[in-house]
């Protein structure tokens, strides 16, 4: 006798999706006349389709490749050959090349940009999160394998493990985890903007690390902290922060800031004229280690909310008293493209119930 059961199978293949995204990878490798690494542009698979399919296409008529392209394309293979997702509209290789960066933020080596395969990679902040713009930054490929699947949490506990850094009787010469101290705290740092903290966790957090361009902040207070700490690496900071504290509100408010910059203010001043940018910054981001500074931040940024912090930004903003652009996103543009309800991997489409005959 006939009859029609239910069977469980899927209305296309889950590598339907990579398949496609292959694909497209191996016609923009073609289209910018590019060849993928091998064994991939010799193996049977999507990529190697997209790759003869464009050449066909194109032929001799491509595009030029910069290195923000090489990039571009290195970052999407990778993620590809993982399963990560990547936003495709706004993380272009146009906006990769605003990514760069001369030194790493944690290790503070010099990176090689002039070769594709040098030290230099673009990481994700948040590993919960796929590549997308707002949660990557450029390091070293050392500071990119030690980081791995870390957060906020577990680097501040690497940190405290890895001892003091430098300089101190408890400090371990070779670190942990192939980071020292200090460098742990950097990417305890970097990790924390892109996490959403209660605000007093977020107030008491020094910024070892300067947040690196095109980095979105997802607490108001370290937007604020970086605002400030930003201000001593242009000229005219005097005039800016002079301004800055007339949007405060009552003489308290105000005391309390000028203390905050009073105390951050020596060891930048120490850097000296004819430092480096890189050096100035580091400077910076180095100060925030003094005990001192850290205790009169928090004298003053505590007592604010979050709104007040970001009304702060907003005012500072609007009267050019930034030395880097500032755009507020709401709580869903900000996320936009992050693929946090897949924790960064490509969506697989559910498998369906399908009808079929069976006798």
């Amino acid at each position: 006798m006939n009859a029609t059961v239910l069977e469980l199978s899927p209305v296309r293949p889950p590598e339907v999706l990579l398949d496609r995204i292959g694909f497209e990878l191996g016609w923009d490798y073609a289209h910018h006349r590019l060849q993928p690494p091998a064994p991939f542009a010799e193996d049977a698979s999507a990529l190697r389709d997209g790759l003869l399919a464009a050449r066909a296409t194109f032929g001799l008529r491509t595009l030029a490749a910069p290195r923000h392209v090489h990039l571009w394309l290195q970052l999407r293979l990778h993620a590809w050959l993982r399963g990560r997702s990547v936003e495709g509209f706004q993380v272009t290789p146009h906006y990769l090349r605003q990514l760069e960066a001369s030194h790493c933020p944690i290790t503070r080596m010099a990176l090689d940009l002039s070769r594709p395969g040098g030290n230099a990679s673009i990481d994700r902040v948040r590993n919960d999160a796929g590549y997308a713009a707002g949660n990557l930054a450029m390091m070293s490929t050392k500071a990119n394998h030690a980081k791995s699947a870390h957060d906020f949490r577990s680097a501040t506990r690497l940190a405290g493990e890895a001892g003091p850094g430098a300089g101190s009787p408890s400090a371990s010469a070779s670190g942990l985890a192939g980071l020292t101290g200090p460098q742990w705290r950097r990417v305890a740092t970097l990790c924390s903007f892109v996490e959403p903290l209660d605000h007093a966790v977020a107030s008491s957090q020094p910024m070892h690390v300067l947040p690196p361009n095109r980095l979105r902040l997802f607490n108001p207070v370290q937007a604020l902290q970086a605002l400030l700490s930003r201000q001593l690496l242009q000229p005219g900071w005097s005039h800016r922060c002079a301004r800055f504290e007339s949007l405060l509100q009552g003489p308290a408010l105000r005391r309390d800031f000028k203390t905050f910059m009073i105390a951050l203010l020596p060891r930048v001043l120490e850097a000296g004229r004819t430092a480096t940018p890189e050096t100035l910054r580091w400077a910076v981001e180095d100060a925030w280690a003094d005990e001192r500074v850290q205790k009169r931040w928090q004298a003053f940024a505590g007592p604010l909310t979050p709104a007040a912090c970001e009304s702060l930004v907003r005012q500072a903003a609007a009267r050019k008293l930034a030395t880097c652009r500032v755009e507020t996103l709401g709580p869903a543009l900000a996320i936009e493209g992050w693929s946090l309800e897949t924790r960064g991997w490509i969506a697989i489409p559910p498998r369906e119930p399908r009808l079929a005959a069976a006798g």
